[in-house]
């Protein structure tokens, strides 16, 4: 009993020191001249534009990544192929390569003067670096794995009896995966749909390569508290970062339900 003591104490001393006594501190910092001052900082045009910047970049990254993860992890786990095990590699080089570098390698490819493709996009007064397009796809980059991952392992656990016997009784196969397959792993893409959210919310490094960090234009919320710590403003770098973390722990919260009920099954 007692070993068992000291290991929770190591535990949960540990994540204190990590986690606990950081964010604590982080909230106390944002209302240290007033809850008033907190709001009016979070409540500025520059700082409601870059949550509403946020949000769009999990609008959008959020649903693509989910039916680009549903549909690979159903080629892995249910077709085969060459390159099976390349494509089930390439999912994980996002957890692998550093953001900034991700973000680099996007303005390669489509900066307006020396991407490879950037050139074409601006003939065609299409503009992807530095623009709302290019920091969607730094987005949709950084969080495409975890529905993935998510829901390779649920597909291996049900198996392909239940696809297998709606085949015969006629049904087609988007019958098949509406009725049968998506059913039976949708707590595995509801969990990864909430990692993926809590992911595109924290997105820093590639977004400010390819952003361009303009206030009001091209500033989300992690951008805006970089911001305004450069600026010494540390009410709304706090008070921003609050947001954040309520988010996060909204997220965290959403998580926690899922959890128990995909145990259930």
């Amino acid at each position: 009993m007692r070993s068992k003591h000291v290991l929770r104490l190591l535990a949960l001393g540990y994540l204190a020191l990590l986690l606990g006594i950081p964010v604590a501190l982080v909230f106390v910092n944002a209302f240290q001249d007033g809850i008033a001052a907190a709001c009016e900082a979070v409540t500025t045009p520059e700082a409601q534009h870059a949550f509403y910047l946020t949000m769009v970049m999990v609008a959008v990254a959020v649903p693509l990544n989910t039916i680009f993860g549903v549909l690979c992890a159903l080629a892995i786990v249910r077709q085969r192929f060459r390159g099976r095990a390349l494509l089930n590699a390439m999912v994980d080089l996002p957890f692998a390569v550093s953001p900034v570098v991700v973000g680099l390698a996007l303005l390669l490819v489509y900066g307006r003067r020396d991407g490879w493709v950037g050139e074409w996009f601006a003939e065609q007064g299409i503009q992807i670096i530095f623009s709302i397009p290019g920091m969607i796809l730094a987005t949709m980059f950084v969080s495409l794995p975890f529905v993935v991952r998510e829901v390779i392992p649920v597909l291996r656990e049900v198996g392909t009896e239940q696809e297998q016997a709606a085949a015969t009784l006629g049904a087609g196969p988007f019958q098949t995966f509406f009725r049968v397959t998506l059913p039976a792993i949708r707590w595995g893409v509801a969990y990864g749909v909430v990692l993926t959210t809590a992911r595109a919310l924290g997105e820093f490094g590639a977004l400010s390569v390819v952003s361009g960090g303009i206030s009001g234009k091209t500033e989300t919320a992690t951008l805006f508290v970089e911001d305004r710590f450069q600026r010494f403003d540390e009410t709304g770098a706090y008070a921003a970062s609050v947001v954040l973390a309520l988010l996060a722990l909204a997220t965290l919260l959403a998580m926690n339900v899922i959890k128990p009920k995909e145990a259930r099954r």
